[in-house]
């Protein structure tokens, strides 16, 4: 009973955990939304999370060699790609990866959207964020950047290794209102932030559950 009980508080406190991490970061970001943006400069940036979920102004170019289309990415139930172009920051040779939106996958996989990229200069806003850093993947990636990879998963550090470029520890997604983007309907901090609370609950009372039924059986009257 003392087993059971204390791995259904554990499970419970793990999820009761990461709603609250989810509602503070979502917090963090309403906070932040209004707050007018800041330069993104060349030089490379020593505090990645300062500049998470903060508003941000970068002015440069795109790099056409290096974009990448995120595969797997889902809205309003239909697969599609999440669309990262580099952006070379005016001032040096530092780079940042700029999320235009999303687009849809064509019916045939092995093809990809054609997807211009600007070529002249341009001031962008948007919101810097860390990516997440999850490398599970069940497919492999196409060739390193190159103009329109696929990628199963987005690594800075993997990117920046292949390019071999200098790059913003940070990714920007391009406010709704800029042009050259795509379809812009990020996803919130706190999402799901409730099922998270349902299943503490849930582990919760599992525990209450176990010992209700412990002492039942242990207590009740022998005939």
């Amino acid at each position: 009973m003392l087993a059971l009980v204390a791995l259904f508080v554990a499970l419970g406190q793990w999820q009761w955990g990461k709603a609250q991490r989810k509602a503070a970061a979502q917090a963090r970001l309403d906070a932040l939304a209004s707050a007018p943006p800041i330069e993104l400069l060349a030089a490379p940036i020593a505090d990645a999370d300062f500049f998470h979920y903060r508003r941000v102004r970068v002015q440069g170019r795109y790099r056409a060699a290096g974009q990448i289309l995120l595969d797997n990415q889902m809205l309003e139930e239909r697969v599609g790609y999440r669309v990262l172009t580099p952006l070379v920051i005016d001032g040096g040779h530092t780079e940042v990866l700029v999320d235009r939106g999303w687009v849809p996958a064509p019916a045939d996989r092995r093809e990809l959207p054609a997807l211009a990229v600007p070529s002249e200069p341009i001031s962008i806003t948007g919101t810097a964020v860390q990516p997440a850093t999850r490398r599970f993947s069940l497919a492999a990636d196409t060739a390193p950047p190159g103009g329109n990879a696929r990628w199963q998963v987005l690594d800075l550090g993997r990117y920046a290794r292949e390019a071999g470029v200098v790059l913003q520890p940070v990714v920007i997604r391009l406010d709704g209102n800029q042009p050259y983007g795509y379809q812009r309907i990020w996803p919130r901090p706190d999402e799901r932030h409730e099922r998270h609370l349902s299943y503490a609950l849930q582990w919760f009372g599992f525990a209450a559950s176990t010992v209700a039924i412990w002492g039942w059986f242990g207590f009740r009257r022998k005939p």
